[in-house]
């Protein structure tokens, strides 16, 4: 895990995008590619509300109010990048060098954003994102549309960035493709962590202590040695189940696989996916 994508949108949650993508490519002695997309005023009218319904001279305004913002906003996003490297010292460079130090590169596009930031996440290993807070001309569902579609796992950053991330590392098991691909693609990881704990949910009719212990051995043989916790279905809803775990366990990462239902049906019904998606207090690792 060497190159890691950082989309950066020049507003509010540009620092704490920048210093989550540090705390995990620091350990790994990683690669950051900047990458800033210049929404233009018609593809940003597409996602801003009410911005359909302008007409005549208040269309025209409105788009010169968008232009304007997202001429803004690449400035700020450049601004943010270059104080950010200041600050500690990591070296612009296109070329992978012999320093072992994290570096970093500058990207700007000006396309199609949601075709140009999953063109890049499937050039890197990881994508890190904040969860946006306001309008800014991409679709509110760009984790979402990421994560079915990059093939690659996305660290979704909190309101705190914690230091060191790799400190606990909480494992979200589950006999399922999704959890075991997230398992494997968070080797590199889980091989930095302090600790490393492994949960699972035990429904009613289940026994889950083989595949605890499975886990814990395929762990051991990367020489991650990992605590396991069993939990028991109480009626709460496994998102609240591991939440309340994952603060009890102190985890500073989650690690999970995304979307084991239909997005649609966790969207209607509510899921662990859409529940970290939307608001989860810790950084989430997550793989589809």
């Amino acid at each position: 895990m060497k190159t890691i994508l950082v989309p950066v949108g020049g507003g509010d949650s540009d620092d704490l995008v920048l210093e989550t993508a540090l705390a995990v490519a620091q350990p790994l002695v990683a690669h950051l590619e900047f990458l800033h997309v210049h929404v233009g005023a018609g593809q940003a009218a597409l996602h801003t509300p009410h911005a359909a319904f302008a007409r005549g001279r208040a269309l025209r305004n409105t788009l010169s109010d968008l232009t304007q913002q997202a001429d803004e906003r690449t400035a700020a996003a450049a601004r943010n990048v270059r104080e950010f490297c200041a600050r500690y010292n990591i070296e612009m460079c296109s070329e992978r060098g012999t320093a072992e130090a994290v570096t970093a590169r500058w990207v700007q596009e000006d396309a199609d954003a949601l075709e140009r930031l999953m063109f890049h996440a499937r050039h890197n290993d990881l994508v890190v994102m904040a969860r946006p807070t306001k309008s800014d001309g991409l679709p509110r569902g760009r984790i979402e549309s990421l994560l079915m579609a990059c093939a690659r796992p996305i660290l979704i950053a909190t309101q705190h960035a914690p230091r060191p991330l790799l400190g606990t590392v909480m494992v979200c098991w589950k006999e399922t493709s999704d959890a075991a691909r997230a398992l494997a693609v968070a080797l590199p990881l889980l091989a930095k962590a302090q600790r490393v704990v492994v949960v699972t949910i035990k429904e009613p009719a289940e026994e889950p202590l083989e595949g605890l212990a499975a886990v814990a051995r395929q762990l051991q043989w990367h020489g991650i040695e990992a605590e396991t916790i069993a939990l028991c279905s109480d009626g709460r809803s496994a998102a609240q189940l591991l939440t309340e775990t994952a603060g009890q366990c102190g985890a500073t990462l989650v690690v999970m696989g995304g979307y084991g239902h239909r997005p649609t049906h966790e969207l209607m019904f509510g899921g662990c996916t859409q529940a970290a998606i939307d608001g989860a207090d810790t950084p989430i690792f997550i793989v589809h």
